[in-house]
């Protein structure tokens, strides 16, 4: 059985937050970077790009692993990394070239490993359960998860995809360039969190024209 927490401490936590500026704070809020995030989207719509800039943003505050399943290595994606300007930030960011659950998570009981893990994308973790995600958050509590996938009708394609974004403290859509946030660190009246994300204003103002 677990500790009960009386009222007064509920009322008293303190909890670190990042102290996010910008778009970054109009979109995401001061989120805690630890748990789980989702990012979903359909093909050509900015999303690895999207990631990309988040990865970027969070090397201000954290080390961050981009575990790329999906592209690995590649032509695409070493453009992609050059054009967020990914050099800036030295050696706050790694790749990691398709490595499985496993690996991950060896990577993660050793000294001084990273903060923020990007997996990109959940659908190549071929075999992954729900209780293998509840395991990972468990072992790592002070971890970051950034999960990236597929979309399928407006939603992420598959059962575990979809659960993993009802338990996802922020959830991400991307579409025409554009994400569309949802944030529980989202403070209304603050005007912090919530807002949408333009990953590339031109694309998105073409995209979006004749849709509004």
């Amino acid at each position: 059985m677990g500790r009960a927490i009386s009222n007064k401490n509920v009322l008293t936590a303190k909890f670190e937050v990042a102290d996010f500026e910008g778009t970054f704070l109009a979109s995401f809020g001061r989120p805690e970077l630890r748990g789980a995030w989702m990012i979903y989207g359909g093909s050509g719509c900015g999303k690895t790009t999207f990631v990309l800039q988040i990865c970027k943003y969070l090397t201000r505050f954290r080390r961050v692993a981009y575990d790329s399943l999906e592209q690995g290595l590649s032509l695409s994606l070493k453009r992609a990394w050059e054009r967020v300007g990914m050099a800036e930030v030295g050696n706050r960011i790694i790749l990691l070239n398709k490595e499985g659950l496993k690996d991950v998570r060896l990577r993660l009981e050793k000294k001084r490993s990273p903060d923020v893990i990007v997996i990109d994308s959940v659908h190549y973790w071929l075999g992954l359960k729900m209780s293998d995600y509840i395991n990972l958050r468990k072992d790592f509590p002070d971890k970051l998860f950034i999960f990236v996938c597929h979309e399928k009708h407006g939603l992420p394609d598959g059962k575990i995809a979809e659960k993993i974004r009802y338990d996802s403290d922020i959830k991400a859509r991307v579409e025409g360039y554009k994400a569309f946030i949802t944030s529980r660190y989202e403070i209304a009246e603050l005007g912090e969190g919530g807002a949408d994300f333009v990953i590339w204003e031109q694309g998105a103002q073409e995209y979006w024209i004749d849709k509004m």
